[in-house]
């Protein structure tokens, strides 16, 4: 088969980041496949790309996908990056496709649902879990951009994600600030999602000491998603990501009662994290690996 790559142009860049891509098609011009590469813009992730790339079902083991891969590469090549990252579903022909050129696995990801409406079982394991109170803490929340009250101390509470599991992925160190959170929530709103926050609150001296994030959908319809459950490290042991999981699911229940259900995703060494998904109701869907392609040693 005769097959023509040809660059794309992308919207505008994003805060974070900026995409190139590519359009795979056949003698006769009809679209087979595309390869969407995300280059991170940030200090600390500028050496990190992430490659997203469909195939047609019916063209599949054509070489569309080879040869999109190959301008992949030497894009993020000549742009200086020294990793690749890509995700594809455990088992799946995408999940051979990458093995099968040079990627290595480097994270595993178990994605997992909980139903909306709860059952009455459900409803009572949340109760128990929401009203019991952790002592010297409490519980706050908010929609969208975080108030100014608390921008600085949300901020700085993102450090609890840094320590999270991510395999032997080469993801870089993430540095927050209080622009660089109120950017996210502008990004959300724009697309015209809701983001909803539930955080845990040190009542010694009003200092965030974790946060869990959930996006639903502007109509209020379909899944919601969990972005982010983090606890600063001095502050683990006392209940509060179960405890604020558990509030951002009531209150996304009450406030949008036409919601199917909540999504999450954890990497299978975060034990403790898939404990709490558990405890709350959440039923594994399926598996994700995420995989890297180290280009400084090629």
């Amino acid at each position: 088969m005769t097959l023509r790559i040809t660059a794309l142009a992308d919207p505008e860049p994003a805060p974070s980041s900026r995409r190139l891509v590519w359009l795979a098609s056949d003698a006769e011009g009809n679209p087979v496949g595309a390869a969407f590469l995300r280059l991170f813009t940030r200090p600390g992730q500028d050496h990190l790309a992430e490659l997203e790339l469909r195939v047609h079902p019916a063209e599949r083991r054509n070489g569309a996908g080879t040869l999109l891969l190959g301008e992949v590469v030497a894009a993020a090549r000549a742009d200086g990056r020294r990793a690749v990252i890509a995700q594809a579903g455990a088992g799946s022909e995408g999940d051979g496709f990458l093995a099968g050129r040079g990627f290595r696995p480097v994270l595993a990801l178990t994605y997992a649902r909980l139903p909306l409406p709860l059952s009455t079982a459900d409803s009572a394991a949340l109760t128990h879990h929401t009203e019991r109170q952790r002592p010297g803490y409490r519980l706050t929340s908010w929609e969208g951009t975080v108030p100014d009250a608390l921008a600085e101390t949300f901020a700085a509470s993102r450090r609890a994600m840094d320590d999270m599991p991510m395999g032997e992925t080469d993801y870089g160190q993430v540095t927050w600030d209080v622009d660089r959170v109120r950017a996210v929530a502008r990004a959300i709103e724009q697309r015209g999602d809701l983001l909803h926050t539930v955080a845990a609150v040190d009542t010694s001296d009003g200092s965030i000491a974790g946060f869990c994030e959930l996006v639903v959908p502007g109509d209020g319809k379909g899944d919601g998603q969990h972005y982010g459950t983090g606890v600063l490290p001095e502050h683990r042991g006392h209940g509060l990501g179960r405890w604020m999981k558990g509030e951002a699911i009531r209150q996304a229940q009450d406030r949008h009662p036409g919601l199917g259900g909540l999504l999450t995703d954890t990497a299978d060494d975060n034990a403790h994290m898939l404990a709490v998904n558990d405890a709350l109701g959440y039923l594994p869907t399926h598996r994700t690996i995420e995989y890297q392609l180290d280009l400084a040693s090629d």
